[in-house]
């Protein structure tokens, strides 16, 4: 289970490589540096003090002791991935994907972002090392993360609105994609998440396999034992697949990963995949996406602009239909409720994609024993989501 991607980047029947014949050549370039930079020990190097010195790894497993009182069950353990710098885990990826840019002597990058944390990560990394910087992000997403945008901003990027569609992420890729498509022999583009065609799941889920690693050393320390439950937000699923890969073949170890479930599991209304989704190929592989039944991408619906995406990575694909991992969904009005939670019984106001994991850990936490453990990763903090969730329950 741990040995895939295939050479042609597919997990069972997920995933794989479609996209315009004008990409082909970049990916087997990527595919390459790629490969060789996982056997370069200045390259690891150089990526493992970036990761300590700039980004601020390790993060803390923190034991979320008055939450765990609270609801009276398992014992519930933070990862505190909202801890890095830029105020999530996406910056794991992108100093990776940054060293691989200069690497192949790219001068430039472009990214997509919803809920805009990888679109500040990718302009963080690409002020470091002095390289210009596009990121393209839904007009709907902008307006709901204003402070993202003017984060983004200040660290030298620009910012191009998509008004296409919903405006939200799968715009963005396809603008993102078609600006990679013209610009190929200057450009990388640093893909936010697990998903989209082959090295890209596999690569990304390698940049963010150490939250996992860190908190399966962690938990060993802190408990003498291996935890039985660990939830993550899926959106793409790159926190998810980060916190889950190295625990895989530690069967005692069940895994929820949490998916966006909007107003309810209703067409147009949710952006849980893996309720009345299908098999697709979108935006570079083939994975469960939300289409109707002429195969037209349905419209989709979160609270959380990073959660807000119509397909989900390939690799959660296929670990859902191993069995090894089950998926869920919290609703907006859970993730809400969650968010309020732990922000006022442990000081700590979670993004809103994070949230959604959160409530799952307050459903699952009561109906497990005392003694039981449960790990949920904070992909992200809520600065960005304050004001949005403000406006939201005074509505309400």
């Amino acid at each position: 289970m741990t040995n895939l991607p295939d050479a042609q980047g597919h997990f069972g029947p997920y995933g794989g490589v479609f996209v315009p014949e004008t990409l082909m050549t970049a990916l087997a370039e990527l595919v390459k540096e790629y490969e060789a930079a996982r056997q370069d020990a200045v390259f690891q190097g150089e990526l493992k003090k970036l990761l300590a010195d700039f980004v601020g790894r390790p993060t803390p497993l923190y034991f979320a002791e008055r939450l765990t009182a609270h609801l009276g069950g398992a014992k519930i353990y933070l990862k505190r991935e909202d801890l890095l710098h830029t105020g999530a885990h996406k910056i794991n990826n992108t100093m990776g994907q940054i060293l691989l840019a200069r690497r192949m002597g790219k001068k430039r990058v472009i990214a997509e972002t919803g809920a805009g944390q990888h679109g500040v990560a990718t302009a963080t990394a690409a002020a470091r090392f002095g390289m210009e910087c596009v990121i393209y992000m839904g007009e709907t997403d902008m307006k709901r993360q204003a402070l993202n945008v003017t984060r983004m901003k200040f660290l030298g990027a620009k910012v191009v609105p998509v008004t296409a569609g919903q405006a939200t992420l799968k715009e963005a890729i396809n603008e993102a994609i078609r600006d990679w498509v013209t610009n190929v022999r200057t450009t990388h583009y640093i893909l936010g998440t697990a998903y989209g065609a082959h090295p890209y799941p596999m690569m990304v889920r390698n940049f963010h396999r150490v939250i996992g690693e860190e908190a399966r050393r962690q938990i060993l320390e802190k408990e003498g034992r291996l935890p039985n439950h660990l939830v993550a937000c899926v959106g793409g699923g790159s926190n998810a697949i980060g916190l889950f890969y190295a625990f895989l073949e530690d069967k005692d170890v069940r895994m929820t990963g949490v998916e966006g479930g909007g107003e309810g599991i209703k067409p147009g209304r949710h952006a849980a995949r893996f309720q009345g989704g299908r098999l697709g190929v979108l935006q570079g592989c083939k994975t469960f996406l939300l289409a109707n039944d002429d195969g037209q991408i349905e419209l989709t619906h979160s609270i959380s602009a990073g959660l807000d995406y119509a397909a989900v990575g390939p690799e959660h694909s296929y670990l859902r239909e191993t069995g090894r991992i089950d998926y869920d969904f919290a609703t907006d009005d859970e993730a809400l409720e969650a968010f309020q939670t732990l922000a006022k019984i442990e000081g700590i106001i979670p993004a809103l994609e994070s949230a959604h994991a959160v409530a799952q850990t307050m459903k699952l936490a009561p109906r497990m024993d005392r003694e039981e453990v449960i790990i949920a990763n904070l992909s992200g903090r809520g600065d960005k989501d304050v004001e949005q969730v403000a406006s939201f329950l005074a509505e309400k």
